[in-house]
C-alpha cells in the first residue's frame, strides 16, 4: 500500500493531545494505523507531552476527588451508546483496519443512487458524526462544499477530485473553503470512513432542490 495523502501536522498534533472529537479521532486513527510516518509523528508529540507532565509541579487534590471522578465516569458510561447497534458484516471483518472492527454500527441507508452510509455509534455527543460511506464504481458525486469540517480515510477502492487521487489509506480533509466533486474510480466500489461536522452544501438550483433530502 502506497499512501500519498496524510493529515496535516496540526491535525496529528491535535490527535496526540486529545483535542479531536471522537469521530475525528477515529478517522485519524484508522489512517495512522496504516501509516508509519504519521504514527512516528504522533508518538513524538506524545513523548513531548509526557516529558512536560513529568516536569510539571504536583497540585494538591481534594480528599473526595477520586470518588467524584469515578462517579462522573460511571455516569458517562451509563449513557455511552444508543440502544440499537449492529455487528459489521460488510466483508470479512479482519480486512478492516484497526480500530474499525471494534466499533458499533447503525443500519445502512441509501442517500443517492449508488451511494449509501452506515453510521458508527460512538460514545457521547461530539461535534462530529462518523460513518462508513459506500459508493459504486464510477459514481460521480454532486459538486459540494461543507458547512463544517470533513475528515475522510479511504478503506477500499479510490476517488479523485481536483486535490488528486485518493486510494486505500489516503486521508482527505475538507471544510467550508473546499469546493470539490469527487469521482469514484472505475475499477471497484469505494469504501471510506468519514467524520463530518455540519452538512453538505450543494450550489445552484439543483442544490437548493435536493439539499432538504440530503442527510449524510
Amino acid at each position: 500500500m502506497t499512501i500519498t495523502h496524510h493529515p496535516s501536522e496540526t491535525l496529528l498534533t491535535a490527535y496526540a493531545s486529545g483535542a479531536l472529537s471522537n469521530a475525528e479521532r477515529l478517522v485519524v486513527a484508522v489512517h495512522a494505523n496504516q501509516c508509519t510516518n504519521c504514527r512516528r509523528l504522533i508518538r513524538a508529540v506524545e513523548g513531548i507531552g509526557g516529558a512536560s507532565l513529568e516536569e510539571a509541579e504536583f497540585a494538591s487534590l481534594e480528599t473526595d476527588a477520586f470518588e467524584r471522578i469515578t462517579s462522573m465516569l460511571q455516569s458517562s458510561a451509563d449513557k455511552t451508546y444508543p440502544n440499537k447497534s449492529e455487528t459489521l458484516t460488510d466483508g470479512a471483518i479482519e480486512e478492516f483496519p484497526v480500530p474499525i472492527p471494534t466499533q458499533r454500527f447503525g443500519r445502512r441507508k441509501w442517500v443517492a443512487p449508488g451511494v449509501s452510509v452506515r453510521p458508527i455509534l460512538l460514545p457521547g455527543e461530539g461535534r462530529s458524526r462518523a460513518f462508513l460511506l459506500y459508493s459504486r464504481a464510477g459514481a460521480r458525486m454532486l459538486e459540494h462544499s461543507h458547512s463544517g469540517v470533513e475528515l475522510t480515510c479511504v478503506l477500499k477502492g479510490s476517488f479523485s477530485h481536483k486535490g488528486g487521487r485518493y486510494g486505500p489509506g489516503d486521508f482527505d480533509f475538507g471544510d467550508y473553503n473546499v469546493d470539490h466533486q469527487p469521482v469514484v474510480g472505475p475499477e471497484e466500489a469505494c469504501l471510506c470512513i468519514v467524520a463530518m461536522q455540519g452538512r453538505l452544501r450543494v450550489p445552484g438550483f439543483w442544490g437548493r432542490l435536493i439539499s432538504p433530502f440530503i442527510r449524510v
